[in-house]
């Protein structure tokens, strides 16, 4: 019998265009014989939009918007969107895969309803993804679990529209220059500057502030940008590691996804030991949020040799030339077989679950 998919994707979020392309890979690489694949669309204005059972894959991400005239329902929320049609017309969805980046997908929200919903989904619980997206939340459990990282400090809007003065001299008191200062609720580098001066430091919060109420700054750190994969559940493995190397000051929006401005290495030049240190601050981070299914741990390697995690992405990148999946593929996972991987850990998180007894 097919297990039967719901793909998630789209969403409202300045994220939505990475995530139409990371569903026009998934599509292309499912294998057909064993899956049904459904497509729900969430437009950018945060409509939901089941399509028809797809057939064969995508083709391009018009298609996945259903731009090609098919006659669908009046885009709306209702618990069917998670029902398969044709013969299996009524039947719950055996597993959704969220292919959601950012707030309103990455950020617990999704998860929190498929949760109410008991479904089975890929990918992190409501917790991980929470934390994991909040860059505060998450330095300030990192820093509980004894995890070295650059200082840092944070602001609300309300904060700086009150006294921007009193926060601007905190950055330069705590931190210095350069620093880096970013939304704390936002991935794919959307909204991150590098401040060298006040006058730097202040665009830097108009900038930010556009994108959250609340923001990061973190001191800068001539460091190697080094990636490493976590796939599992309650027993997690590590994948191969990765080096970023930006041609600009830093790895930012334009140069992950316009201009190409970054070569990622693959695997990084790092000794054996410090594969071992990192795998063991990596699983370290992850279960710290208490993560499941996947995890890209992004950290830096100052010149003394001391690994600094940066952060974790609870929903990385994941077209088949992102970091995440290439790490697997240089650690002998194939895209598909690293598709199917997640699929089934979050069928088996989900049968965990219902060993919970919720009635006394």
């Amino acid at each position: 019998m097919k297990t039967r998919i719901g793909l998630l994707y789209g969403g409202k979020s300045a994220e939505h265009k990475v995530s139409m392309q990371t569903a026009l890979a998934v599509t292309k690489a499912l294998d057909f014989e064993n899956y049904e694949i459904y497509p729900i669309y969430i437009t950018e204005e945060g409509e939901w939009v089941k399509g028809p059972q797809l057939n064969a894959p995508a083709e391009n991400v018009k298609q996945l918007e259903f731009a090609d005239g098919t006659n669908l329902p009046t885009p709306s929320f209702t618990p069917a969107l998670f029902q398969a049609g044709g013969k299996e017309e009524g039947k719950t969805l055996d597993v959704i895969f969220p292919l959601l980046h950012g707030p309103n997908g990455e950020d617990g929200t999704v998860q929190g309803l498929l949760e109410l919903l008991n479904l089975p989904y890929v990918g992190n619980g409501v917790l991980a993804s929470s934390a994991g997206m909040d860059k505060v939340i998450m330095k300030n459990i990192f820093a509980q679990a004894g995890l070295p990282q650059v200082d840092y400090v944070s602001a609300l809007r309300s904060e700086w529209e009150k006294d921007s003065d009193k926060v601007y001299g905190l950055v330069e008191e705590r931190l210095g220059y350069p620093c880096f200062v970013k939304p704390a609720n936002l991935g794919s580098s959307v909204g991150i500057s590098k401040a060298s001066n006040k006058q730097e430091l202040e665009e830097a919060f108009k900038e930010a502030f556009q994108f959250d109420r609340k923001i990061i700054v973190e001191q800068g750190v001539v460091a190697r940008e080094i990636e490493i994969g976590v796939l599992g559940n309650d027993e997690p493995e590590c994948s191969v590691v990765g080096e970023i190397v930006p041609k600009k000051d830093f790895y930012d929006y334009k140069a992950k996804y316009e201009d190409g401005d970054t070569a990622m290495i693959i695997p990084a030049e790092i000794t054996e030991e410090q594969y071992a240190d990192l795998k063991g601050m990596a699983i370290a981070a992850f279960k710290a949020l208490d993560c499941s299914g996947l995890v890209r741990a992004d950290f830096f390697l100052t010149k003394d040799g001391q690994f600094l995690i940066n952060e974790v992405n609870t929903m990385p990148g994941f077209t088949p030339f992102s970091m995440f999946p290439l790490l697997w593929k240089h650690a002998g996972v194939e895209y598909p077989q690293l598709i199917e991987k997640l699929v089934n850990l979050g069928i088996e998180r989900h049968a965990e679950k219902q060993k919970i007894k919720y009635t006394f």
